[in-house]
């Protein structure tokens, strides 16, 4: 089948819902934010440290084009659908599949996580500015599942069912 791309804002359930995808296919599951921790032997927060966003951008458009093979789910970081070029990497290789999730739904899901960059010290009309800025990018999707209070198997079957396996 070739490589399913899950995109979606932080706290979608890509990681999540990938790793039972690659499960429920037989699929390696590669994520490119770990993918890009070993290449670089660094943390994403001290890429977006020492780089600055532009810079980690760079490192996932690399990611994109690196990966290649068939049968693999590849989840995405959250901003990877900013640039046109990794839209287009993922729908030239791929299925992109955005999952949806309510602003509130993600915001309970990263309460607290320190492991994401753009969360630092962000107010609540920040994230869903950024939330609303990135909507339209990833609606460019093949398919789009919303994750909204939604079981992860209710989710990995729905995908399922899209994409007719």
């Amino acid at each position: 089948m070739g490589l399913v791309y899950l995109t979606g804002f932080m706290g979608s359930g890509k990681t999540t819902v990938g790793k039972e995808l690659g499960k429920a296919f037989n699929f390696q599951v590669i994520d490119t934010d770990e993918y890009i921790e070993k290449q670089q032997k660094q943390s994403i927060s001290s890429i977006f440290a020492e780089y600055g966003e532009e810079g980690f951008r760079k490192l996932e458009t690399e990611t994109l084009n690196n990966i290649n093979g068939e049968d693999m789910v590849i989840t995405t970081g959250g901003g990877i659908i900013i640039k046109d070029e990794n839209r287009q990497i993922m729908q030239t290789k791929g299925k992109v599949i955005f999952l949806s999730c309510s602003l509130n739904e993600i915001i309970r899901r990263t309460e607290g996580d320190t492991t994401r960059p753009l969360l630092k010290g962000k107010k609540l009309e920040e994230i869903a500015n950024l939330y609303e800025s990135r909507l339209p990018l990833y609606q460019e999707a093949e398919l789009v599942v919303d994750t909204t209070n939604k079981s992860v198997t209710d989710i990995v079957k729905e995908i399922k069912e899209q994409l007719n396996i």
